[in-house]
């Protein structure tokens, strides 16, 4: 069905090495087999777009988490969101 997503949780924020006030959000899979990307540029310090402890991706936007650590890793993280917080929750 075309209009099923998939829930994956956030497992890790890094600010991009490449461009100023750029961070880069990384959401997963319970599994850790799979991971989100978004990228958000901070216009201001006033700027207030909350970040979710989990969104709904559509499956073609995933990537396959190749290292068998990162997927553990990935996948432990997202289990302790998805135990601690819902997913609307603002992080």
């Amino acid at each position: 069905m075309a209009d099923e997503t998939v829930r994956v949780w956030l497992v890790e924020r890094t600010y991009s090495d490449d461009e100023q006030n750029l961070i880069i959000l990384t959401y997963a899979t319970p599994d850790g087999e799979q991971y989100f990307r978004k990228e958000r540029a901070l216009t201001s310090y006033t700027d207030t777009r909350g970040t979710t402890a989990a969104v709904d991706a559509d499956p073609e936007n995933l990537g396959a988490v190749d290292d068998e650590r990162l997927r553990r890793r990935y996948a432990a993280e997202a289990e302790r969101m998805a135990s601690v917080h819902d997913p609307d929750d603002e992080i």
